[in-house]
């Protein structure tokens, strides 16, 4: 019996020697249009001349279902990212199953172990660090792996999902700015959050790039939950020279804000203006109608439920690291502030 001891030519091989990246090599492979002719000719020539063949990855048998796993389901955020995610899933013709494992490393270990007893297309954590145990043991079992929101910097080659934190941080700031506050309350979220970070990032950008003075006495830590949000406008309220105009991190925050205003014997925005973070459907609703930054929440749990089927399917991703843009909504929650 003769054995080949020849090397197995890699797409990084061929892109190598094409002097082209292995994204470009990748979309030759796959028959992608947009690759210039002269390239996409010189690549094929390669591929020809070495011999290569496609790596064929064996097919798991089918489940019907994706797995969505969050910290914590106590939140309307996390109802925003199962629609999306259960929208794709419905038109795929499969089921979704949620779980929740509270920051235990014994609860993430016990769902893995229960996933090993029965199949799944692929897996969606949502803000959420999976320690490299877990992604390993998902890699054993050969099961795609998508995070949204990553809690912390992500491994290299995980595929991820998020939103423009920062730029969302920057234009309400802006906005606070442009309508003449020159006093900005702001309310982060968990600093061990990347997308936490990155809103308290833009933020400060804005006062910076306005001439504003950073003034750390006007930032307080939430958690992203209603309770931090009254407590720490609590705080701002009671500073001997307030904030004119509060910003928080998340929608569930920023009603907070409004309980702390209303306790004070204030108003929205007569008194203080208030800018919130996710536009959830509910903060259309609430008195005044609150203006804040939407995040794609539906949307981003719809592209990572695509991303991790495509991956089951074996396909390749454009791009393993995807941002979705942010936009500030205008409402009724902020006017210039009151003279003297």
């Amino acid at each position: 019996m003769t054995v080949n001891n020849t090397p197995r030519v890699t797409i990084a091989t061929i892109a190598d020697l094409a002097g082209v990246s292995v994204p470009t090599v990748s979309r030759v492979i796959n028959g992608r249009s947009d690759v210039a002719v002269q390239t996409r000719e010189r690549v094929e020539e390669l591929l020809n001349r070495h011999g290569y063949r496609r790596r064929v990855v064996a097919a798991r048998p089918t489940s019907g279902l994706v797995d969505l796993v969050f910290n914590d389901l106590d939140s309307p955020w996390a109802v925003e990212i199962i629609r999306g995610v259960e929208d794709v899933a419905h038109e795929a013709g499969i089921g979704t199953v949620v779980s929740a494992i509270h920051r235990r490393a014994s609860s993430a270990r016990q769902w893995l172990d229960s996933l090993r007893g029965r199949s799944t297309e692929g897996v969606i954590f949502v803000n959420s660090m999976v320690e490299p145990s877990l992604q390993g043991g998902l890699r054993r079992l050969n099961i795609p792996l998508v995070l949204v929101d990553a809690d912390g910097i992500p491994q290299q080659d995980a595929c991820t999902i998020g939103a423009t934190n920062w730029a969302g941080g920057l234009s309400a700031t802006e906005y606070l700015i442009g309508l003449g506050h020159r006093r900005i309350g702001f309310i982060s979220g968990p600093p061990r959050l990347m997308c936490s970070r990155a809103r308290m990032d833009g933020y400060r950008a804005a006062l910076e790039s306005a001439g504003l003075p950073v003034d750390d006495g006007l930032v307080q830590q939430g958690d992203f939950y209603h309770e931090s949000g009254f407590a720490c406008a609590t705080r701002l309220l009671a500073l001997p020279e307030p904030p004119t105009a509060i910003f928080a991190a998340c929608d569930q925050m920023a009603l907070g804000v409004y309980e702390a205003v209303r306790q004070r014997g204030l108003r929205v925005p007569d008194d203080i203006s208030v800018v919130g973070f996710d536009d959830l459907p509910e903060v259309r609703w609430c008195s005044p109608p609150l203006t804040t930054v939407r995040q794609p929440l539906a949307e981003m749990g719809m592209l990572a439920a695509r991303t991790v089927l495509r991956l089951a399917k074996g396909e390749d991703v454009e791009s393993r690291r995807v941002e979705l843009a942010t936009e500030l909504v205008v409402r009724d929650s902020a006017t210039p502030p009151r003279e003297g």
